[in-house]
């Protein structure tokens, strides 16, 4: 081939990726303008305040708003009575949300021109920005102790999905009263099955508070996963049952709801939702069949909501947790909810 046809070759070539590039844009352009249309039209969306303190109506649900337009990743507020009623959305945007006692925990995306970064945002009771701190990667879990005193967050610093062992984890915890802040939950101490342990695998995420001193987890290592009761002024993490990942603590402080990987599952989706009653240390399956990805979410103390693919991204579900009755839908295009009462 002579040089003059090369080059005609390569212009050709350049002038159809450029092509390419153009129509691709075009279309992202026109599916973002449609969904922002079909927002503007949804019935379920109402732009106004969204508060995280005691509101006229009575209890209320904050989370996450799936919906595709303006305001999708905005919170999202709806009554606890009719969660899948018209929502009241309002800035932040983010990826993972909890809040209790006037206190929330925002973990957000925030886009440059290379590449996203993440970040924690320390919200009021109006959602006004007290503190916020650079996260070392992807945002995944976060929870505030019934106090509104302390605040944690699990991202993933490698690997990107709990469905394997090839990742790794770094869980945060906050004192808003003092800002102290606790980088990573692996420098403390641990006992394992009765016996201090140390080993370069250990991973832990998931926290669920029981007050402002105490709370749960799940502890990584040699493959196995465990429930471990923290202290957060003694710094130390005691394992208690195994087999548990993101466990969340029921509001009477018995029960711990959790992802359980079960045998003969898909290795991509392992899980099926538990709880442990944490007297006996029982286990009862709930009626939820499908694979769970989630740290459930206690909305009284006999249901648990949850998050499941979506049209929108995920909807929200809840099932007794008692092992009895069957999957209701709660919310759709919602996650990381909280009780907000």
């Amino acid at each position: 081939m002579t040089l003059r046809r090369r080059l005609t070759v390569l212009i050709i070539a350049v002038a159809l990726l450029a092509l390419a590039g153009s129509w691709t844009v075009l279309r992202a352009v026109q599916a973002s303008r449609l969904g922002h249309r079909a927002a503007a039209d949804d019935p379920r969306i109402e732009p106004g305040p969204v508060t995280l303190g005691p509101a006229a109506g009575g209890p209320r649900l904050v989370f996450r708003s799936m919906t595709w337009g303006d305001h999708r990743d905005e919170l999202g507020s709806a009554p606890l009575a009719d969660p899948a009623g018209t929502r009241t959305v309002a800035a932040p945007t983010c990826l993972r949300f909890h809040a209790a006692a006037g206190t929330g925990i925002c973990l957000q995306a925030v886009h440059g021109l290379l590449e996203d970064t993440y970040r924690a945002i320390v919200l009021d009771a109006d959602l006004h920005e007290r503190r916020h701190y650079d996260l070392a990667g992807i945002p995944t879990r976060a929870r505030v102790s019934p106090s509104g005193h302390l605040v944690a967050w699990t991202v993933f610093v490698g690997g990107d999905s709990y469905a394997g062992t090839d990742f790794s984890t770094r869980t945060t915890v906050l004192d808003t009263t003092t800002w102290t802040l606790q980088e990573d939950l692996e420098s403390y101490a641990v006992t394992l099955d009765g016996k201090p342990y140390r080993a370069v695998d250990t991973n832990v995420w998931g926290v669920t508070f029981a007050d402002d001193r105490h709370f749960y987890a799940t502890l990584a290592t040699g493959g196995r996963t465990h429930l471990v009761a923290g202290d957060a002024v003694d710094h130390t993490l005691t394992t208690l049952h195994d087999n548990v990942e993101c466990p969340s603590l029921s509001p009477d402080g018995t029960r711990i709801a959790y992802k359980k990987r079960v045998p003969g599952l898909s290795e991509d989706a392992p899980w099926r939702l538990y709880v442990l009653d944490l007297r006996s240390m029982a286990e009862t399956a709930t009626t939820e069949e499908r694979a769970i990805d989630d740290q459930a979410l206690w909305l009284d103390d006999r249901t648990l909501a949850y998050a499941l693919p979506g049209d929108d991204g995920t909807d929200l579900w809840t099932v007794p947790a008692d092992g009895t009755g069957a999957p209701v839908l709660l919310a759709a295009a919602a996650l990381a909810p909280a009780v907000v009462r």
